[in-house]
């Protein structure tokens, strides 16, 4: 019997994407249920994530399993012979786990309060941390192709979905990406070229819709 596979998600959030990237990358085929967040949350969502009640969801032979990260490293150890996203080496795989974890505890919350903050002295400080936290994972990189060395691994995997909110943070924070963190942009871009992420992927422009909708919505100017 083929394994029942679905994933509850909204169509913005970032951490579900993730799990989106990594399931194209394995050849993992699924079945996708959209939740619209902005209204009342599905009672299927509520019964299977009763404790954070948020996305992504993933849901294999009728057990939940929730957040993005032990949702991604799941599927690596349940499909670990299809393209493979954690290295072998012990020492890798937890340098890999250490940046994916940096990457959760910062980087949603500067683009929160970016966006969505009410106070301008607030929203400078954290675009401040954002291009910091930016050039640290830069450094990280080096001149690797991907955060693994060459082959696209869990790093790339829990970063790239904020791609798509760079356009948004762009233009409502006033600064250029590209000119704070050159080669960052150009793996993301060479992330793109890969069809696991460009069909994961909301599109930026329609990403900064949904962000003015959210700032029209929490009443900041």
């Amino acid at each position: 019997m083929a394994d029942e596979i679905v994933l509850l998600n909204f169509w913005p959030s970032c951490f579900g994407a993730r799990v989106r990237i990594a399931l194209a990358e394995k050849g993992i085929n699924y079945q996708y249920r959209e939740q619209n967040l902005l209204q009342e949350k599905s009672p299927q969502l509520l019964q299977l994530n009763p404790i954070n009640k948020k996305v992504p969801v993933f849901i294999h032979n009728g057990r939940p399993i929730c957040e993005s990260l032990f949702i991604v490293e799941y599927i690596e150890e349940i499909w670990k012979d299809k393209a493979p996203l954690l290295p072998c080496d012990p020492y890798q795989r937890a340098q890999a786990r250490f940046w994916a974890d940096y990457i959760e505890k910062k980087c949603y919350g500067f683009i929160r309060r970016i966006l969505y903050s009410g106070k301008e002295e607030e929203r400078k400080e954290a675009k401040k941390e954002f291009i910091e936290m930016l050039k640290v994972m830069e450094g990280e990189l080096g001149d690797k192709a991907y955060f693994g060395g060459d082959n696209f691994g869990f790093v790339d995997v829990s970063f790239v979905p904020f791609h798509s909110w760079f356009y948004a943070l762009e233009t409502f924070g006033n600064f250029s990406i590209g000119a704070e963190c050159p080669k960052l942009l150009d793996w993301a871009k060479r992330c793109m070229q890969r069809e696991s992420v460009a069909q994961s992927l909301p599109d930026p422009l329609k990403m900064y819709h949904y962000a003015l909708q959210m700032k029209k919505r929490f009443g900041v100017e």
